[in-house]
């Protein structure tokens, strides 16, 4: 992170139930502009959850969600919720790769990628479709334009999801398990397009369980188990010497030999 960079996203005291299971407890977490910030921790410690509810997709039972200095979900200086179009507005900030793609079946893969500007931030459509096709040709898929998801492999599809969400020119991205969902042999592909987001310094808060890819690719690891923020490190230091035994516990999870399925390499070629 560059000395005094801005602060893109604020949330504090973030809490969140379903019944009686209370899945976020008091999470604060700052993301400055830049950063790629990786959520770690076992299965159902609420990564997910605490990402939804940036994007008022789950509403915090507590605490308060800024992007870019901007309430998210209630407006400013009052108690009072957001209206459809106002929420649909602020989440226009924020783009949001899902773990299971979440494309409209009955658009091609191009106007998947059109159709937020055009109806959400009501831009020019050959602006839009000019700029689709430069996202498209940036994330390998040039020649799926004019193809249905159906006809997709699961990391084209993820691909096309990435594509998406820059087409909003959103303030911050986030990945809620991207690969999760992908054949082993798929998941290269998407890390690779991650990977170079990372390093043109595209703000980022990633879930995920590839430990290799949050080693290499983040600024900073935050590691959550039962609702709470755990440990806050970055990456060489969480990975060789974590603080707490909830960590090197997680941790030791993870020392199998590298796959093959793991190489999100330069080497790797999109599909």
């Amino acid at each position: 992170m560059r000395p005094g960079a801005e602060t893109v996203l604020q949330l504090n005291g973030i809490s969140k139930s379903f019944g009686e299971n209370k899945v976020l407890r008091d999470v604060s977490l700052t993301v400055h502009k830049g950063e790629t910030v990786c959520l770690l921790g076992p299965s159902g410690c609420g990564k997910s959850t605490l990402l939804r509810c940036v994007n008022w997709l789950e509403v915090p039972d507590a605490g308060t969600v800024h992007v870019s200095n901007r309430r998210m979900g209630v407006r400013e200086g009052s108690s009072i919720k957001m209206s459809d179009a106002e929420l649909a507005r602020s989440r226009a900030r924020i783009g949001m790769v899902f773990q299971h793609f979440a494309l409209w079946p009955h658009l091609t893969v191009l106007q998947n990628v059109m159709e937020a500007p055009l109806h959400v931030l009501g831009r020019p459509r050959d602006e839009v479709r000019a700029q689709a096709e430069r996202l498209l040709e940036r994330v390998g898929l040039a020649g799926k334009m004019d193809a249905f998801p159906s006809r997709l492999s699961g990391g084209q599809k993820q691909r096309v999801g990435i594509a998406r969400a820059l087409a909003m020119k959103p303030d911050i991205l986030l990945f809620d398990e991207p690969t999760s969902a992908l054949d082993p042999m798929l998941v290269g592909e998407v890390l690779h397009v991650m990977r170079s987001l990372a390093q043109e310094g595209a703000t980022m808060v990633i879930v995920t369980h590839e430990m290799e890819f949050a080693r290499q690719v983040a600024s900073r690891v935050v590691f959550m188990d039962a609702g709470q923020v755990i440990e806050t490190a970055p990456p060489e230091q969480f990975f060789s010497a974590p603080q707490t035994p909830r960590a090197r516990q997680f941790l030791a999870r993870f020392r199998a030999p590298h796959h093959a399925a793991d190489d999100w390499s330069e080497t790797s070629k999109f599909a």
